[in-house]
């Protein structure tokens, strides 16, 4: 099960009743932080959760809105005597620009590793079992979104685990993903599961011009998060000459992609009520929402039949 939070739904500039860009996952105990925005350590306290598991923090593109928050969540780990090292992942120049904001936060109990993402697209295989990708978008600085997969294996299969004779003792082993081997022979997976079931997939994508690597990406997500900057049927230019996106456009991309749900989100500062353009957009792709602060879903895997 995935555990999923918009913090903060707002670009460029917080408000009082929104702050500005950030995602946070959880997952089997551990989190990860997509942006970090103005107001991202608050919204996580007023969501209640923790900063303390946070593992991961990925980077779309380091204009302020996205990274603005992470000097002070640094020293707020810091504090609270973390030891355990922090993976940073990002576009190139990641240490370079982390390593700026720290002027602020120079000593921390913990280390950072940095991941700089290569090339228009780079899959990291991260610890605790999920699979990250990130995929290039067209921004005015070097941008990305970001898909996140936690695949399923197939069921056990009994029939096929009697019919091998592999050893009872294995059986739970194999289930997990374990490959054996004993005196007899070489025991792996496939030998006693069924054909892969559906995992789950998410899709986060922000600050970009529609381009196809969004539904490419995309495609098939239970839930995709995307920028809707602009609702105003008038800021169609505006949207094209600052390289983000109109509701309508990410409307357009969610049905292409045939996700199962959309939330949009990074609404301009003007953009006061979101929902007063929903209609709209749900007749493009019925199965949008308007993102808000601290909004949250639990995907998990579909029931076996």
């Amino acid at each position: 099960m995935l555990d999923i939070c918009l913090l903060g739904s707002g670009g460029m500039m917080p408000l009082p009743y929104r702050w500005l860009t950030a995602l946070m996952v959880r997952y089997n105990g551990s989190s990860l932080l997509i942006d970090c925005g103005e107001g991202t350590q608050i919204a996580i306290k007023e969501k209640g959760w923790s900063f303390k598991p946070i593992d991961v923090i990925c980077f779309t593109h380091y204009h302020g809105d996205h990274i603005s928050g992470l000097p002070g969540l640094l020293l707020t780990m810091g504090n609270a005597e973390r030891t355990e090292p922090l993976t940073l992942i990002g576009p190139k120049g990641l240490e370079r620009v982390v390593n700026a904001l720290r002027v602020i936060a120079p000593e921390l109990p913990f280390p950072i590793i940095y991941k700089e993402i290569n090339g228009n697209e780079e899959t990291f295989e991260l610890a605790d079992g999920y699979r990250l990708k990130a995929f290039r978008v067209n921004h005015g600085i070097l941008c990305y979104g970001y898909t996140l997969e936690l695949d399923r294996a197939g069921k056990f299969q009994l029939q096929k685990a009697m019919e091998q004779e592999i050893p009872k003792q294995y059986w739970s082993r194999l289930q997990k993903g374990e490959t054996i081997t004993d005196e007899q022979a070489v025991y792996t997976p496939d030998m006693v599961l069924g054909p892969p079931r559906k995992g789950i997939k998410l899709t986060y994508c922000t600050d970009t011009r529609p381009v196809p690597a969004i539904v490419e990406n995309a495609s098939g997500s239970d839930l995709f998060i995307c920028e809707g900057m602009y609702g105003e049927k008038d800021k169609d230019a505006k949207a094209r000459e600052h390289k983000h996106m109109t509701f309508y456009e990410a409307a357009k991309l969610a049905r292409d992609a045939q996700v199962g749900e959309m939330w949009l989100t990074h609404y301009s500062p003007s953009l006061t009520r979101p929902e007063e353009y929903m209609d709209d957009v749900r007749k493009i792709f019925p199965a949008a929402k308007a993102g808000k602060d601290r909004k949250s879903v639990e995907l998990d895997f579909e029931k076996d039949e």
